[in-house]
């Protein structure tokens, strides 16, 4: 397994960039791929129902297929795995297994276990679209973890928000609870990211008080 590079978090924020051009003679290992992953479900979640999923793709003859599902991007063929994050719409479903979990670890006793267990009552009486927006931020925190860590560990990735949903759901059989959210490249760059700006800092914040 790849040697975890002593960087600090700022420097490997500022580093991370947006890579469309790998080594398709990279691979990494499932251990690898693994290891990032497991590292990356440390993220928050909304009552820490942890509505993510995974799909790793690094087989060359799979990854050819989705390309044409994710509009033609050159990195869906060339970076060494396809991290597709799924959101999942029954979230709720998971509670009574992560705080029994919990309950095991020593981290939380019983009356606080159902008191968590009845705070999920909310999700199912909210309606598809709202679970759905959840799921979808709580990706999105793990997804920025993801590649963060993976960029600390010396490996580049890009975020794909653009790609053909349904065709994916339909092409790995994506379960109706699930839904696809974005596609993370990850690999090793054949060539340097482009680079961007931000816009300043007194034109995004709003508002000081």
């Amino acid at each position: 397994m790849q040697t975890v590079l002593t960087k600090s978090l700022s420097e490997v924020i500022k580093e991370r960039h947006s890579v469309r051009k790998y080594d398709p003679t990279y691979k990494i290992s499932q251990a690898e791929i693994k290891d990032i992953l497991s590292e990356a479900t440390l993220a928050p979640s909304s009552s820490n129902l942890q509505p993510w999923r995974f799909i790793v793709i690094q087989d060359q003859e799979t990854k050819k297929e989705l390309r044409s599902i994710a509009f033609n991007q050159e990195q869906v063929e060339t970076a060494s795995a396809i991290i597709a994050v799924l959101g999942d719409k029954e979230m709720y479903k998971s509670g009574e297994k992560i705080y029994g979990s919990a309950l095991e670890a020593g981290y939380i006793d019983e009356v606080t276990m159902q008191r968590l267990i009845e705070g999920t009552n909310f999700y199912p009486q909210a309606s598809e679209e709202v679970r759905k927006n959840i799921a979808s931020f709580d990706a999105g925190l793990l997804s920025m973890q993801l590649m963060l860590i993976a960029k600390d560990r010396g490996f580049d990735t890009v975020t794909m928000g653009g790609f053909n949903k349904q065709q994916f759901a339909e092409k790995f059989n994506v379960p109706e609870r699930y839904f696809p959210v974005v596609l993370i490249a990850v690999g090793k760059a054949a060539a340097p990211a482009h680079n961007t700006t931000r816009m300043p800092l007194d034109d995004v914040m709003i508002d000081y008080i």
